[in-house]
């Protein structure tokens, strides 16, 4: 494997460690609550203590690593994930869990946010536009894979081996970064750390409009197909009627139509421009969402008419990320790291969010799901439309024009 194709599997992997902290663990949510005798509530709120850590502190990462440099900071947090994985797997009650979990969070979001940023560091227009898709395809796979290894996990080594099995993941990608991830931010290009420069920072972001909007455009799909996601322990055994090694039913579907999407966004990157690509798909996933509103409404519940909608609108959401990522990182060429940070913030912020209020008010029917999903998705278009607006002052930013 050349440099470049090592330097984007690496980044990949960072950015795909977050999602098997999320996910990996879920089919494990029975034997977890009966061996340390906490409640259905008190489960479903371990995916709470590690997503809101993981959205406060995504807000930190970029400023950090645009400060001390990439490199360094994305170590750190390996280290910090390794040994939160280790304190859940030897937990001894669910406060203990609680406590993993949140040290999970604080750091597993840090590759995330600092891989893009390393990207756009490495690569200009349509390059950057292809490697984000390209990561896009390899992060895809986490979602199915992650729940698929906690269910053949379980019965072999149980729960405790599942996070063990995270412990491995962090160390093993620690010792590939430190030995291949070279530094993208040069001395000269860091900025600084004091609290004035980085209030002003921050405050531009808040100021930037056009930022904002599309950050939220992304946000609201993202949470939009995580509404399945964070109730799957729900959605497969009580909708579905399955067993807890019956994930893949779910997760299958969904990452088969993210990985099409990525496929498609790649070969577009280049030949269309950004904000027409990003538009298709968003028109792709509000058919996606009727159809599955017209599933729950009209079709029986279970496999495979609950499912249907999820790879069209899975396919469609791809479509708009790495348009998306680019739009918004190029707002601040200076400190990509904390346009990073902004980003996944609000990102991760509605998924936390979600896990806390929408799941639990939502699971209940897979209709009340599908009304979900369709009212994110036509937010984050609404956001979008009006992104663009008032936009005919600035040059659109096309593949063609950045090669």
């Amino acid at each position: 494997m050349n440099p470049p194709q090592l330097f984007v599997v690496l980044i990949a992997g960072l950015a795909s460690l977050g999602q098997f902290a999320i996910a990996t663990y879920l089919p494990a949510f029975d034997a977890i609550g009966a061996e340390l005798a906490a409640s259905a509530t008190q489960m479903q709120q371990s995916l709470t203590a590690y997503l809101l850590p993981f959205a406060l502190a995504i807000l930190w990462h970029g400023a950090i690593s645009d400060a001390i440099g990439r490199r360094r900071f994305i170590l750190a947090g390996l280290l910090l994930f390794t040994t939160g994985s280790l304190v859940c797997a030897l937990a001894p009650s669910i406060a203990w869990l609680f406590a993993g979990r949140v040290l999970q969070g604080l750091s597993a979001g840090i590759g995330i946010v600092v891989g893009r940023a390393m990207l756009r560091d490495r690569f200009e227009g349509a390059q950057a536009q292809k490697q984000l898709a390209t990561v896009a395809i390899l992060f895809c796979l986490a979602p199915a894979l992650a729940p698929v290894c906690g269910g053949w996990l379980l019965p072999v080594v149980g729960w405790r081996g599942i996070f063990a099995f995270l412990a491995l993941l962090g160390a093993l990608l620690c010792l590939g970064c430190w030995r291949h991830l070279p530094e993208t931010l040069p001395a000269e290009r860091r900025q600084s750390l004091h609290p004035l420069e980085l209030t002003r920072a921050f405050a531009a972001l808040l100021r930037d409009r056009r930022y904002l909007l599309i950050c939220l455009a992304n946000a609201g799909v993202n949470t939009a197909i995580y509404l399945y996601v964070l109730s799957a322990p729900v959605f497969v055994t009580r909708h579905l009627g399955l067993g807890p090694q019956s994930f893949a039913w779910l997760f299958l579907p969904i990452v088969g139509g993210l990985l099409a999407g990525s496929f498609a966004a790649r070969r577009a990157a280049g030949r269309l421009p950004v904000e027409l690509a990003v538009q298709s798909g968003y028109v792709v996933m509000l058919v996606a969402a009727a159809l599955n509103i017209g599933a729950a409404l009209w079709l029986p519940v279970g496999v495979p008419w609950s499912l249907v909608a999820l790879p069209l609108f899975g396919l469609g959401l791809m479509l708009t990320q790495p348009g998306l990522q680019l739009l918004a990182l190029e707002r601040f060429p200076a400190r990509r790291g904390l346009a990073a940070s902004g980003y996944v913030t609000l990102q991760q912020t509605g998924n936390a969010l979600s896990a806390a209020l929408l799941v639990p008010l939502l699971l209940g029917s897979t209709l009340g799901l599908a009304l979900g999903m369709a009212v994110l998705a036509c937010l984050a278009m609404l956001a979008f439309r009006l992104a663009q607006r008032g936009l005919s002052g600035e040059q659109p930013l096309s593949g063609e024009q950045n090669a």
